[in-house]
């Protein structure tokens, strides 16, 4: 299997991982009557529930470009040494940041997110070299 396939296969891990750990994180502050209701009123997460809410909400926002870019270089036949950089970047960045998100570490957190971006944009770059 191609290792952009696997990186994206790792990024579907690192999804359930932000929704798994984002619910448990929340779980305190919204309460058992707020999960099985209706949720028409909205809690406002503190602390690392929402830290871990919003970087599952960034994650969110990243993964589908991930996934469409290395999809279509897959199908395209255009997999090769940047593509594969890039996928590893993206999975490897997106696996720290929501460490660094969730225990509040400002500048390295966005360089992770930086980092992220450009192993979309190398996937990116593998479609048109």
């Amino acid at each position: 299997m191609a290792l952009e396939l696997q990186m994206l296969g790792w990024a579907v891990v690192i999804g359930l991982v932000h929704l798994i750990w984002a619910a448990a994180a929340a779980q305190p502050q919204r309460g058992l009557k707020w999960n099985v209701g209706p949720r028409d009123t909205p809690v406002v997460l503190t602390g690392m529930a929402g830290r871990l809410e919003r970087a599952f909400a960034n994650f969110r926002e990243t993964f589908p470009l991930f996934a469409a870019a290395v999809l279509v270089a897959y199908l395209g036949g255009r997999l090769g040494m940047l593509s594969a950089h890039g996928a590893v970047l993206y999975v490897g960045a997106r696996a720290i940041y929501i460490f660094l998100y969730a225990f509040g570490v400002p500048v390295a957190r966005s360089l992770a997110w930086l980092a992220s971006l450009i192993g979309i944009g190398l996937i990116l770059a593998a479609l048109v070299i």
